[in-house]
């Protein structure tokens, strides 16, 4: 069975737009997923105590043949493969892959909950997923709720000039 998912993707160490690329194109040798779409890049005003770099970010729609949980781990593996390393919260980060949504369900697990908790408190999700989701409009709906009921004021900004590609 063919599910549809959405995914975040954000990175703020060297060089950000190959972070991004790189991800991208380890996301896609799982046989079992495939990109619909990918938002414009923005970059994003960091989130927290932390002081860093501001982010990078992408939205991505996809069809996978995986579970939620498979989905999961395959983001794993990316990050593993990119170095992502787990040192501080909300701290920088080489890359980052977080579910948002998984085919309309509610899924609450140890693991993983999806939609993902965060999300309608962040801006630099909301918004590049409102770009990939244009065919979906039972996920619009809830983009565009969450983008007009966020508290989220941080700054987030489409960098036309720049971008990732598949």
């Amino acid at each position: 069975m063919i599910r549809r998912a959405y995914l975040s993707i954000g990175t703020n160490i060297g060089n950000r737009c190959d972070n991004l690329q790189r991800a991208l194109q380890l996301l896609v040798k799982n046989p079992a997923i495939q990109l619909t779409a990918v938002s414009p890049l923005y970059q994003t005003e960091p989130v927290g105590p932390v002081k860093q770099r501001s982010f990078y970010n992408l939205g991505l729609a996809l069809n996978t043949s995986l579970t939620a949980l498979e989905l999961l781990d395959w983001c794993h593996v990316v990050e593993q493969s990119l170095h992502r390393r787990r040192l501080i919260h909300w701290g920088p980060r080489t890359i980052d892959l977080d579910i948002i949504f998984y085919q309309h369900q509610v899924i609450e697990l140890p693991r993983l909950v999806v939609p993902h908790p965060e999300a309608a408190n962040r801006r630099f999700v909301i918004q590049p997923l409102l770009d990939v989701s244009q065919d979906d409009p039972q996920t619009q709906r809830q983009l565009e709720l969450m983008l007009k009921q966020t508290r989220d004021t941080n700054w987030v900004h489409r960098l036309d000039d720049q971008g990732v590609t598949i």
